[in-house]
């Protein structure tokens, strides 16, 4: 299955969570404002960050399907962390929101107990969202999508946010009605706390960083081909959810320059069939090591 056969199939765990997370969302808000629950407000606020960040993933992988062209030459596949950047900065201006609401509910006192129909209504978000995370974290391996399962594990914390809401809500009952403002607190600080970290991956892919641990498989795999003296040089960068690897290997110099083309192919269909690469680049050198 080629690279933009896999983006198509992403799209379906994009328009799931895009469906999931506005029917909770709007339950949420609704049953919050109406059952005095600033947790399961805040929680629900979360869920509405979560439809712009899957909206964001969704048009990344779509604009990620175009072809290369003239002016894209590598094609269009850093749309999709683009799109991951402006929903962090979308995300933490929420988060920030939450924390400001939190805090004033705190600071001037609790005086209702939210209703039990708020906890519940926590806990079969928390179920529902950890089978939505399950759904798109088996799909996101399958097709190699690194978006789709930065949005699966985003599901995963929506799930313990969700039993943290009914957590606080639970606890509000036992005459402790400002336990409720409390979680609504915390978990302003965890949606700022997951903006922070979609926006240090993407910038940090944006940059064109890599971390050399992650280039050590590319270096055994040249290492066990036999007509490959050294690799002199090796690195590497995300375009999207797919990797450019570029390499300098020497060979023997008495080698024919076919020969050392051939040599380079090897080393080029070795990476793309055993690590799933998109792209990779060799340039041969002869080896002046004595």
């Amino acid at each position: 299955m080629g690279r933009t056969d896999n983006l198509k199939k992403g799209e379906k765990g994009a328009l799931l969570n895009i469906l999931a997370y506005i029917i909770l969302a709007a339950v949420k808000l609704t049953i919050g404002i109406l059952y005095h629950s600033e947790a399961l407000r805040a929680d629900g606020l979360n869920n509405g960050t979560d439809i712009v960040a899957s909206i964001a993933v969704l048009i990344g992988l779509r604009i990620s399907q175009r072809p290369a062209d003239s002016d894209h030459p590598y094609g269009h596949y850093r749309a999709e962390t683009i799109s991951s950047l402006i929903a962090s900065f979308i995300m933490m201006a929420v988060g920030i929101e939450v924390l400001i609401g939190g805090g004033k509910a705190i600071a001037g006192g609790t005086s209702e107990t939210p209703s039990l129909i708020a906890a519940w209504t926590a806990l079969g978000s928390a179920v529902f969202m950890y089978g939505i995370y399950l759904y798109n974290k088996r799909l996101a391996a399958s097709i190699k999508s690194s978006a789709l399962m930065a949005a699966a594990k985003d599901s995963r914390s929506d799930a313990f946010v969700s039993a943290g809401a009914f957590i606080g809500v639970f606890s509000s009952q036992l005459q402790l009605a400002w336990i409720d403002p409390v979680t609504a607190f915390v978990i302003g600080i965890i949606i700022c706390k997951t903006a922070w970290d979609i926006f240090k991956d993407a910038s940090h892919s944006l940059t064109d960083g890599f971390h050399l641990k992650d280039l050590e498989p590319y270096k055994q795999t040249v290492g066990r081909i036999e007509n490959v003296h050294r690799l002199k040089d090796v690195k590497a960068r995300y375009l999207g959810s797919t990797v450019h690897i570029e390499m300098v290997i020497t060979v023997d110099p008495k080698l024919t320059v076919e020969e050392g083309h051939g040599v380079a192919d090897e080393v080029e269909n070795k990476i793309k069939h055993e690590h799933d690469v998109t792209h990779v680049h060799v340039h041969v050198e002869p080896d002046d090591t004595k």
